[in-house]
């Protein structure tokens, strides 16, 4: 014998309600991470780190490179909070030993 079978008005399958912790599920909070222009740091430096870290296109990292210089910060990426710092770290790490004081900072979006 089969097992008895809920179903809707209109006849299909009803499907059972998700449970309160599936309901409203929201997106993780995200981070810009930015790079900050400074006087010391190579364009060539900052263009391998979008490159390295951000997977930018020899285009894409050149065109960044230089809104950074013009702007005085530009996002390199969004990500998740851990991600983001992640990244910061590994370009901060990157920059000081190359002897660079390139900084980068994340905050929200």
């Amino acid at each position: 014998m089969a097992a008895h079978e809920e179903h809707d008005d209109a006849g299909g399958l009803a499907l059972p309600e998700a449970p309160d912790t599936q309901r409203g599920v929201k997106e993780p909070p995200r981070m810009a991470v930015l790079l900050h222009n400074d006087d010391y740091t190579t364009m060539e430096f900052v263009v391998e780190v979008l490159r390295r870290y951000f997977g930018k296109s020899e285009k894409q990292a050149l065109e960044l490179t230089l809104e950074i210089h013009s702007r005085g910060k530009a996002a390199a990426g969004v990500y998740t909070p851990e991600i983001a710092e992640a990244k910061v770290s590994q370009v901060i790490a990157a920059a000081r030993g190359r002897g660079f004081p390139l900084t980068a900072t994340a905050e929200p979006v």
